[in-house]
């Protein structure tokens, strides 16, 4: 028996920006990690992904979707340019992406599992991007 995926589906305040994030897992089972950078703890993120999972982030037009790099550049936070609500983060690995959903902007109250608190400004650029290949998900970006 084929168990159908799971699509968790979220979007900014304007809903201009939409991510839709495909996952065999539970959604119970997805443990929000809250990093402790100042970045992400001013806009309340706290991240989601499954690593045989996909994520794909929508943009109604070119203008609406802001990249913004913190820290070491690496990782491309993803945010609506109307509303400010931060989305997804990215990081170019090879010839894709790989990424993150902020649970912050899931539609509905879906039931995740606890948050558990992150810091990887303690690790170094490369353990970082080591850490993002084992637990981020192939992601696309529609515009």
């Amino acid at each position: 028996m084929n168990r159908a995926v799971p699509t968790l589906r979220g979007r900014c305040h304007c809903g201009k920006v939409e991510v839709a994030f495909a996952t065999q897992r539970d959604p119970s089972t997805l443990h929000p990690r809250a990093c402790d950078c100042s970045f992400c703890r001013k806009h309340g993120a706290a991240w989601i992904s499954d690593a045989q999972g996909e994520l794909l982030v929508t943009a109604s037009a070119n203008a609406d979707l802001r990249e913004y790099l913190q820290g070491s550049g690496n990782a491309h936070f993803l945010l609506c340019g109307e509303c400010g609500v931060l989305v997804a983060v990215v990081f170019p690995d090879g010839n894709g992406l790989l990424g993150a959903m902020n649970a912050g902007c899931l539609d509905e109250a879906t039931p995740l599992g606890d948050a558990t608190p992150v810091s990887p400004q303690t690790l170094t650029a490369d353990d970082r991007m080591g850490r993002w290949r084992k637990l981020w998900m192939t992601t696309r970006i529609q515009r």
